[in-house]
């Protein structure tokens, strides 16, 4: 990013520091993260359940 001529170093670094867009794209970013390894966590135990009940199912079909 380019400073334009007139404006101190000092001015673009407060702006810098109270932007808080890249920490919000971050937490996001985490809160993404855990509900993925929840759903995985989730589904790999209901799918053993689940697969457990169409082999019941299917071992009691005449």
């Amino acid at each position: 990013m380019e400073l334009r001529k007139g404006r101190p170093l000092s001015s673009f670094l407060s702006r810098f520091a109270r932007n808080e867009s890249g920490a919000t794209a971050i937490e996001y970013g985490l809160i993404a993260a855990l509900v993925a390894v929840v759903l995985v966590v989730a589904l790999g135990a209901m799918g053993n359940k689940l697969s457990g009940v169409f082999n019941n199912v299917s071992s009691n079909l005449p």
